[in-house]
């Protein structure tokens, strides 16, 4: 048989959709699970660490850690799509893993605080790198009718394993200490998936060819400035979601930071801090699966725009209370919100872009995304040292709902078919 034939068969064999793919699908929402667990170590203990370990005072310095992942991860981001078409994206998601190996090591053993600063910088390439390549992926393997749902089952993993991790270090941390034992699961973590992405998954790129030579053709490559310019601000609907999704992860990343340590301040111990820090993301996580094909049915906006407001309710119910029952509810919120906006923002983005271009422009998105971390624990740090806590929280939960009404301004419902 002929190199042609061959080509020609293995092409054939080629399939779009969930049910045809459900096997690489499922392993790639398993990968997606490790890598956010690796996040999830962190939830809880390590802004714990480091004002009751390293007796760090300055609430700007204790969140610094957030501001060298969230800028890290935002440039992995930002490149790991325009690898992905020239690598591969199995390479680059093996890339991401080994990465992040080193991390755990480095916040068990950490002398002072900067080693923890330094292992971020590495957490956040292996995030931005690894669950760039699982999101692609999935959305590879499925084609356009299901990149909501494909989406959703790829964040569900993801942040129910962030909301799992987070409970199960608060309770080890509440037992055993802030460290070692609860960074004991990132090792594990990060060993179970590089082995899972080095030997059982698979490129799609045969998937994207397969969608690509279907799909309406350009006239013309475009170039990745071109890109990013469309991604940022020069297509309406991508200018939305990359707002949108820059303040979800300023408003994460000011929970991340400041939630433990606004808790404490209330004599709030680890372990229900750990509950609280779970509840969130892990309702975030499982109702994915929900709103996910939702935005497949109702459409992208409606969800982004009622989410964001949602997120705004329980951010400013957090600030206004000292309960722990409030604190739930607000927590549960912000799960909600989260849940909503998360899964539609990546299928609105893949909406807008064509297949030939859409790794690059989610590379795009991420980046903007993902910088939010960044800039909310950084503001919030910032405005924690001058009015307090409760005023960062409160001035986050503004710009959230001020977001929404941008969305709801902007963006155009557009079908993903």
């Amino acid at each position: 048989m002929s190199d042609a034939s061959v080509s020609q068969s293995a092409g054939s064999a080629v399939r779009l959709g969930l049910k045809e793919n459900w096997r690489q699908f499922a392993l790639l929402m398993l990968v997606n699970a490790f890598v956010g667990g690796m996040v999830g170590i962190e939830r809880t203990v390590v802004p714990l660490i480091g004002s009751e370990e390293f007796g760090i005072q300055s609430t700007t310095l204790v969140v610094s850690f957030i501001v060298s992942f969230g800028v890290v991860k935002a440039l992995a981001n930002l490149v790991s799509g325009q690898l992905s078409d020239t690598w591969g994206r199995k390479r680059v998601l093996v890339l991401g893993w080994l990465v992040g190996l080193p991390v755990p090591f480095m916040i068990i053993w950490a002398p002072s605080w900067g080693w923890v600063i330094a292992a971020n910088a590495l957490l956040g390439v292996n995030q931005g790198l690894a669950w760039s390549m699982t999101v692609v992926m999935k959305v590879d393997l499925v084609g356009p009718k299901s990149r909501g749902l494909a989406v959703g089952l790829n964040e569900f993993a993801g942040y129910l394993a962030v909301g799992v991790t987070a409970f199960l270090t608060g309770y080890l941390a509440s037992r055993y200490g802030l460290r070692s034992v609860p960074i004991y699961l990132g090792i594990g973590y990060a060993v179970a998936g590089t082995v899972l992405s080095v030997l059982l998954i698979r490129d799609t790129r045969g998937h994207l060819r397969l969608e690509t030579s279907a799909h309406a053709q350009q006239s013309a490559p475009i170039s990745f400035r071109e890109v990013f310019a469309l991604t940022s601000f020069r297509d309406r609907n991508l200018f939305a979601a990359s707002q949108a999704g820059l303040v979800n992860n300023l408003n994460d990343g000011m929970s991340w930071g400041i939630f433990p340590l606004f808790f404490a301040s209330f004599g709030l111990g680890v372990e229900r801090i750990g509950i609280l820090k779970a509840i969130y993301p892990a309702t975030w996580g499982i109702l994915q699966i929900v709103t996910g094909p939702l935005s497949d049915r109702w459409g992208r906006k409606g969800l982004i725009v009622a989410g964001m407001w949602i997120q705004a309710g329980g951010l400013f119910l957090t600030a206004a209370t000292s309960r722990f029952e409030w604190w739930l509810v607000g927590s549960l919120l912000l799960g909600l919100g989260t849940a909503m906006v998360y899964p539609s923002l990546i299928a609105a983005v893949s909406d807008a872009s064509h297949p030939s271009w859409r790794a690059r422009s989610l590379s795009v998105y991420r980046f903007w995304r993902d910088l939010g971390y960044a800039i909310g624990a950084l503001s919030a740090g910032l405005i924690a040292d001058r009015f307090g806590l409760s005023s960062a929280i409160t001035s986050i939960a503004a710009l959230t709902f001020l977001s929404g009404t941008m969305v709801a301004m902007l963006m155009r419902e557009r079908s993903p078919h």
